[in-house]
């Protein structure tokens, strides 16, 4: 058989090949270490690197559902809570996790603390233990690397709301309205809401509409503004002090008059907010613990407490 056959040429070697090579890129022997640094051979944690610390992150994450009527009455409303970690513990000991003794499982069920926490129901993760749930409201479990979540719990009925908007309408003329949504912040004054923002969706034929804000001090960030293309009204603040109130008023004018089909265009008001260290349900973490005693071992422990709008409405 006939080969094709080429003369080997002899090239020049490259003076320099580290600009070639992708600073964000590994060696090929990097496929053989450990997804953590912290793990040896056998997936067990070892001792920490000297960049990692030895920590871990708790986080109450709550998401309110909350459905107003036009005079500022809570018509439904619901929390979906979880907690969550991130652990960055080396040799991957047994943690102690306690919640409120007073809790209770369930709307039927009375707890012989009085008025404690009570949530329709929890589910917990395959990793937790719950040998001493019954009697003491504690969690022990080795907690799994990365990010995962301890429980789920969720509570309907009624609670506090963080935030009550109070909205108003008035036809001024037969093209014209006055908008006037009132919020008023129902947390402690030693919290606040960041990055709230309120939107108000207003008819199709709306023509013009200016808004304009009674501002109220220790609010900041505050503006209001009518978006043209998306026919609302958008109110963002980016700090709402608890125990305060702020009110937007806006003129809206329309192509024709205001008929109740018309009408029925206008909203329903949708807020989104959070509200960092506080929670609606009162569910807090008693302490977080090292289960064995492990002389020398005090790691950092970081818990957040964090509350969401998830669907935050009020009707018009």
């Amino acid at each position: 058989k006939a080969f094709v056959y080429n003369e080997p040429i002899v090239v020049a070697p490259v003076a320099d090949t580290g600009k070639m090579i992708n600073p964000k890129t590994a060696s090929a022997s990097a496929v053989h270490k450990p997804v953590i640094g912290s793990v040896d051979s056998d997936g067990k944690k070892t001792s920490l690197s000297s960049n990692q610390k030895n920590e871990i992150f708790v986080d109450i994450l709550e998401r309110l559902s909350v459905l107003f009527s036009n005079n500022g009455y809570v018509l439904n409303s619901t929390i979906d809570g979880c907690i969550q970690m991130k652990s960055y513990l080396a040799g991957n000991p047994q943690l102690r996790l306690a919640l409120n003794e007073d809790l209770a499982i369930g709307r039927n069920t009375t707890t012989s603390y009085g008025s404690g926490v009570t949530v329709d129901d929890i589910n917990f993760n395959d990793c937790v233990n719950l040998s001493e749930w019954e009697h003491g409201r504690t969690l022990s479990f080795f907690p799994p690397d990365g990010e995962f979540i301890v429980l789920n719990y969720r509570m309907t009925g009624e609670f506090k709301t963080p935030f009550r908007i109070f909205p108003s309408i008035e036809e001024v003329e037969p093209n014209k309205l006055e908008i006037s949504v009132h919020v008023r912040a129902e947390i402690p004054d030693n919290h606040f809401g960041a990055n709230v923002s309120i939107e108000v969706p207003l008819p199709q034929s709306t023509t013009v509409a200016t808004c304009n804000v009674v501002n109220t001090p220790g609010a900041t960030g505050v503006n209001a503004e009518y978006v043209s293309s998306e026919k609302k009204l958008l109110w963002t603040l980016k700090k709402f002090p608890g125990c305060t109130e702020q009110t937007m008023r806006a003129k809206v004018t329309l192509s024709g008059p205001c008929t109740s089909q018309i009408r029925r265009e206008i909203g329903p008001i949708n807020m989104n907010f959070e509200i960092p260290m506080y929670n609606v349900s009162s569910l807090q973490v008693r302490y977080l613990r090292i289960a064995e005693n492990m002389p020398g071992y005090t790691p950092y422990r970081w818990v957040r407490y964090v509350t969401q709008s998830s669907s935050y409405v009020c009707r018009l």
